[in-house]
């Protein structure tokens, strides 16, 4: 079996879409001076798309989100020509050809994602070409389902935080994660804020059930110094990227002044980017996402070594690639879930674009044992709603 063909192609959205009100997330953008709040215009409404044919006729699925078009170009111009006429079954070695071929420009950021989908494609192929799914061939099944926490709390009027988080609860999910809506911009007004909401979500929740905190990027040190003990009464189960990806320093210092866990790695890349976290200490959750990280080859080399370091691995955004990560390892106790909902910034896309992923029942997603590959599909019900750009 060899590779004949790698397609990439960009689906941008062009249907419905419901605007976010403005400080619904904190970001890392909140520090600069804008004309207008960042959060009310963020936006990534399109996603790639990866097709790599075999020349027996399997044809493999990835995806990118990160950067679209520049994901497509670096795949188009790049990395095709490294993997077309090599047998997918070499895998690793195609990632390093990849990896390395780029290495002087690449590394980190949207080349990374460009490999990473390339990476998810061939292990798709894999899977198929055997008639298994993904995570058989990692290791197999370590739980009998995944449990999975609602991720779709942002911040908005408080009333409505609430009968979200109800609504939630009462279809059986135990663990709920909110986003702050304010940071060091905000001053003491944005604090009270903050508080009020965790508050207010904790009073639907209560105690016997997982609250994690999110913070995008959007505090400095000095910020979450102050907030820190401050949220400690609430027992969160994590705080989460608390400031931007490149101070490790921030967090190897946030994580070991409280007793609240700080959690990060959805901006890092590679099994380098993570050793480094962990030999510092700096984040006691790893929040990789597959279609950024390198693609399997890479996540499943981080996930070992996660477990060597004893820290947890819970991968960002829920999404198939990362389901079957989290099934095979022990390393990863949990996914994050988000359940299809209308387009409003653009990680929902990836539920129009794919037919497969699992939907929640009780707090859990399953994965079928004899689903081959990834388990995915292109759907077309929503093709009407995109412009694709080959």
């Amino acid at each position: 079996m060899k590779i004949k063909s790698v397609r990439a192609r960009v689906f941008e959205w062009k249907g419905k879409t419901v605007p976010p009100q403005g400080n619904f997330c904190s970001n890392a953008m909140d520090l600069l001076y804008a004309p207008q709040e960042t959060m009310s215009t963020f936006r990534f409404h399109s996603w790639t798309v990866v097709e790599i044919e075999t020349d027996d006729g399997i044809v493999g699925l990835g995806n990118v989100a990160l950067a679209p078009a520049i994901a497509k170009a670096i795949i188009d111009q790049y990395l095709a020509p490294l993997v077309i006429g090599h047998d997918p079954w070499d895998y690793e070695y195609l990632w390093q050809r990849m990896y390395r071929a780029t290495h002087a420009w690449g590394r980190k950021g949207v080349t990374m994602a460009a490999i990473s989908a390339v990476d998810l494609a061939i292990w798709d192929i894999l899977g198929k070409s055997v008639g298994k799914p993904v995570f058989k061939l990692l290791g197999g099944r370590t739980k009998e389902k995944i449990p999975c926490y609602y991720s779709k709390l942002y911040r908005t009027d408080l009333n409505e935080m609430q009968a979200e988080a109800q609504k939630f609860l009462d279809q059986g999910f135990t663990a709920f994660k909110m986003r702050f809506g304010y940071g060091p911009a905000h001053l003491q007004k944005g604090v009270s804020e903050n508080l009020k909401s965790v508050e207010a979500v904790r009073e639907v929740i209560g105690y016997d059930n997982d609250l994690m905190l999110e913070c995008y990027m959007g505090w400095n040190v000095e910020y979450a110094k102050r907030m820190l003990p401050k949220l400690e009464k609430f027992q969160p189960r994590w705080l989460e990227e608390p400031v931007i990806a490149d101070d490790i320093d921030g967090y190897a210092e946030l994580n070991q002044l409280t007793s609240i866990p700080i959690s990060g790695g959805e901006h890092e890349f590679s099994l380098y980017g993570f050793k480094q976290l962990l030999d510092r200490k700096a984040v006691s959750v790893v929040q990789y996402d597959t279609n950024r990280v390198g693609g399997i080859t890479a996540a499943h080399k981080i996930n070992a070594l996660c477990e060597a370091y004893s820290v947890p691995v819970i991968p960002h955004a829920g999404q198939m690639h990362n389901y079957h990560l989290t099934m095979s390892t022990l390393a990863s106790p949990m996914s994050e879930y988000f359940p299809m909902h209308d387009v409003e910034v653009g990680n929902e896309l990836f539920y129009y674009i794919f037919d497969g992923e699992p939907v929640a029942e009780n707090g859990f997603v399953q994965l079928d044992d004899h689903k081959p590959g990834l388990g995915l599909t292109l759907k077309t019900e929503y093709l009407k709603d995109f412009n694709i750009v080959e």
